[in-house]
């Protein structure tokens, strides 16, 4: 039998997954199963605000947004990483199967099962460390994912952006038609119209509730993938990303000019981004044939 903490609900949990707002909070809570194994139920809404249904089928990004916030829930409640240090995910993969995400009737409660290796401190903190999820329904692998993410205490974070923090992002640039992007609002849409074939500016709305619910320095992770998962639906029209692998090669600053470039690959589609002239993410993202 698993015993779920007591010691994490409500508002903590919240604070302790990074997002504020219940609506966007997927983990109900986090049990210990040994020295660096975890386990951490969640629920996904049948209709989430931003992570809406496609086609039929749970978004998949909800796969990727429940691996950062499990990950972060752990290393809080459980590895001892204070509130208030700041987290980088340097690597995101997952593997899933669209039958697994057909909508159907049932209940979406996910148990999510956490595996962390590699672990490296700084002294008594936590430094970095390799993170690999199970996340299982109805008993039924759902999904399969690894992540590598580092740690820094807020001091030495503050240190590391330096002036960068204060930066802010320019008023939102026209919209790419949602349709185009796979989205039903403009408001859910981050890429602008295209420059070239193949080539979008990235769009910043820093009021948007979802892609920045907290304070943010820089462009957060979870919005990269989506505009990874929108160049892909823009370039291959009813994308479903089954699988995806992403690399975060440094932040993405929210007052330069980026742009997210997209081409086929066999079963799929690969985008990066570019900013100052130097790739700043990558991402290959596979369909349902790949």
């Amino acid at each position: 039998m698993v015993y779920f903490s007591s010691r994490v609900t409500g508002e903590e949990l919240g604070r302790m997954a990074h997002r504020p707002d219940a609506r966007d909070l997927f983990p109900t809570g986090v049990a210990r199963l040994g020295d660096t194994r975890f386990c951490v139920p969640a629920r996904w809404p049948r209709a989430h605000r931003f992570f809406a249904p496609v086609a039929g089928h749970q978004d998949p990004l909800l796969i990727a947004e429940t691996m950062r916030q499990a990950a972060m829930l752990v290393c809080h409640a459980e590895l001892g990483v204070p509130l208030g240090d700041a987290f980088v995910m340097w690597e995101l993969r997952y593997t899933t199967a669209a039958g697994q995400l057909v909508l159907g009737d049932d209940p979406w409660d996910v148990m999510v099962e956490v595996n962390c290796s590699d672990v490296r401190r700084r002294g008594s903190g936590l430094a970095s460390m390799r993170v690999d999820f199970v996340l299982r329904r109805g008993g039924a692998v759902l999904a399969v994912c690894g992540s590598r993410i580092s740690c820094t205490s807020a001091a030495a974070y503050r240190r590391l952006r330096g002036d960068r923090s204060a930066a802010v992002a320019a008023p939102p640039l026209p919209a790419l038609a949602p349709r185009t992007a796979g989205r039903a609002a403009e408001r859910d849409v981050v890429l602008a119209p295209p420059v070239a074939p193949g080539r979008w500016p990235l769009r910043l709305d820093t009021g948007h509730p979802t892609l920045f619910g907290r304070p943010n320095d820089h462009v957060p992770g979870i919005l990269l993938l989506e505009a990874a998962r929108q160049a892909a639906n823009a370039t291959v029209p009813g994308f479903l990303p089954v699988t995806l692998r992403s690399d975060f090669l440094r932040y993405v600053e929210l007052d330069r000019p980026c742009w997210i470039e997209a081409t086929t690959a066999p079963g799929g589609v690969r985008v990066r981004a570019v900013q100052d002239g130097e790739p700043v993410f990558t991402c290959t993202l596979g369909g349902p044939d790949a």
